[in-house]
């Protein structure tokens, strides 16, 4: 389907946002057919974008109103582009005021016409935004919406509902008002609402919830249960493990989910397009393997393998079959990972050369498959496959050398370091450091970040759950430090303290952005690729830490 796009905007950085979300709609599948300047040129493009704050010329506006032009009149396009109230009559909307900025919450609309055929299917299914989607803008607000607009999308201003995505057949005009600022048009929620609009265009509706098949049920195969029933578009169907005792616990989350003891038969599902392996680590890559060879997009949990060997031949084979192939790196979307990589990516710590990272404290390790070096691939990979992601996506620049250090002193009844280390010095002279420690009685801070301008400390907080206990005496559940976010204070170069706040992120992110590649192609912020260039560092420290501390480059 290829896009003309007519573009006519006075704020620069509207405007860059604009050409920016035009070049990631090029690449999920809508190529650009280019900016048309007279009616002809509108005809020769599948669609047309209309993006516009001063007014269009007759012409245009004549061509737009054509039932056989398919457009999206996006942003202030509307009351701005459309003096002569053609637009008005093409989209069926009569506009007025817009509200101030502010933090819009979008809902599913009440498709007014019906005439989507979208029989058996919710907006939910449609427009990934379950009970409400945030996104910060103006709302125009709409005085009248003519009987035969489906209404997809509305937020609400006061008590009346405003419709901010619309359909109108008759004239085969969708209009979105929202996107007027550059924080709107930048986000994810503006790239996924303008492929839906162009799917209505299409006439590729509905769109199909993702079959989820959980191969697994530990305590992370129940927090991707609930995560697949929260997300719109993803679904639940089966889940599999060897154990009757999680499969009953699986039921009891999700009554109506299929289960099974047979990995065969979870694979050979035509109602399951994804698999999602929890499955110990030394077995990730089979399963992902025999997932792909089902033809199913997979999502591994971490690490992605033990050797990144392992990890190549699926990435190759889930390109080769068109597949998905993605690691659960959850802590991508840590509370303080955010607020860390927003304050790097200000400039405020000028340029940072030193990162220091610690997780662990003083005791005994778990007694699973964790602590068993053949299985998890060492005390590298288990919290290694969260730190190490964030650091490499806090520093993209290429890896000149990994050293590393294990010792083990004290726990022989398990098989992992009882205290590692490991340095990642990147080409640039910047270094990394990642500690993680079971024989830590005083604790290094989460966080140590050093820059020509700044630094920033992430201090660990010791939080416990007071209650009473069953004979009415006092209990205390005290929490390991990992189990709370690190109060982060950010310290100028003027000795000032500032402690940074740490909003918390969307809840599930990791699979509303699988809903979002599988259904409308739309890239995650978490790749295959990048996981595997985790993988390849943690390869590089086990490899170092047996030969002494020897600088490894990458595989």
């Amino acid at each position: 389907m290829r896009i003309a796009w007519i573009v006519d905007l006075a704020d620069p950085q509207l405007l860059a946002e604009v050409e920016s979300l035009r070049a990631q709609l090029a690449v999920v599948g809508y190529p650009d057919a280019g900016r048309p300047t007279s009616a002809d040129g509108l005809r020769t493009a599948d669609a047309v974008v209309v993006w516009s704050d001063n007014p269009l010329n007759a012409d245009l506006s004549s061509a737009l109103a054509d039932p056989g032009v398919r457009t999206i009149f996006a942003g202030p396009t509307l009351p701005a582009g459309d003096p002569d109230g053609v637009l008005a009559e093409a989209s069926g909307l009569l506009v007025g005021a817009s509200t101030p900025i502010h933090d819009v919450r979008i809902r599913a609309g009440a498709q007014a016409s019906g005439s989507l055929d979208l029989s058996g299917h919710s907006h939910n299914d449609l427009g990934h935004v379950g009970e409400h989607d945030h996104l910060t803008d103006r709302v125009l607000l709409v005085d009248k919406v003519a009987d035969d607009v489906d209404v997809l999308l509305e937020a609400r201003i006061g008590l009346a509902a405003h419709p901010v995505l619309t359909w109108r057949p008759a004239t085969a005009s969708a209009a979105w008002t929202l996107g007027t600022t550059p924080s709107a048009v930048g986000s994810r929620q503006a790239l996924r609402t303008m492929l839906y609009a162009l799917r209505v265009l299409s006439g590729a509706l509905p769109l199909q919830p993702v079959g989820v098949g959980l191969l697994g049920y530990g305590a992370i195969g129940h927090e991707h249960s609930r995560a697949v029933r929260a997300v719109p578009g993803l679904d639940l169907v089966a889940v599999c493990d060897t154990s009757e005792t999680r499969l009953a616990a699986a039921r009891a989350a999700a009554p109506d989910v299929a289960t099974t003891t047979a990995a065969t038969e979870l694979l050979e599902r035509p109602d399951v397009q994804l698999i999602v392996v929890s499955t110990p680590p030394n077995t990730h890559a089979t399963w992902a393997m025999r997932a792909i060879e089902a033809g199913k997009h997979v999502v591994v949990e971490k690490p992605f393998a033990i050797h990144t060997s392992e990890a190549d031949k699926v990435l190759a084979a889930a390109k080769d079959a068109g597949l998905l192939a993605a690691v659960y790196q959850n802590r991508r979307y840590d509370a303080d990972y955010l607020a860390l990589r927003r304050l790097v990516r200000s400039g405020a710590l000028g340029e940072v050369f030193a990162i220091e990272t610690f997780v662990g404290g003083y005791g005994h390790p778990c007694n699973m498959w964790h602590s068993d070096e053949e299985v998890s691939g060492g005390a590298f990979y288990d919290w290694g496959s969260h730190v190490l992601d964030q650091i490499l996506d806090l520093v993209p620049t290429e890896i000149d050398y990994v050293s590393a250090a294990n010792h083990k002193r004290r726990w022989f009844d398990v098989t992992n370091a009882d205290h590692s280390r490991v340095t990642v010095r990147f080409v640039d002279g910047l270094e990394a450091e990642f500690v993680h420690s079971d024989l830590a009685a005083a604790l290094k801070p989460r966080w140590y970040v050093l820059g020509t301008q700044g630094a920033l400390v992430g201090r660990w907080r010791v939080e416990k759950v007071v209650s009473r206990n069953d004979i009415g005496t006092l209990s205390e559940d005290v929490l390991a430090p990992a189990d709370s976010p690190p109060l982060l204070e950010f310290t100028g170069a003027d000795g000032s303290v500032t402690q940074l706040a740490t909003p918390p992120a969307e809840p599930y992110e990791f699979h509303r952005e699988l809903a979002d590649r599988i259904q409308l192609g739309v890239p995650m912020t978490v790749t295959g690729e990048q996981s595997r260039r985790v993988l390849a560092v943690m390869e590089a420290a086990r490899l170092s830490a047996a030969d002494d501390g020897r600088p490894v480059t990458l595989r």
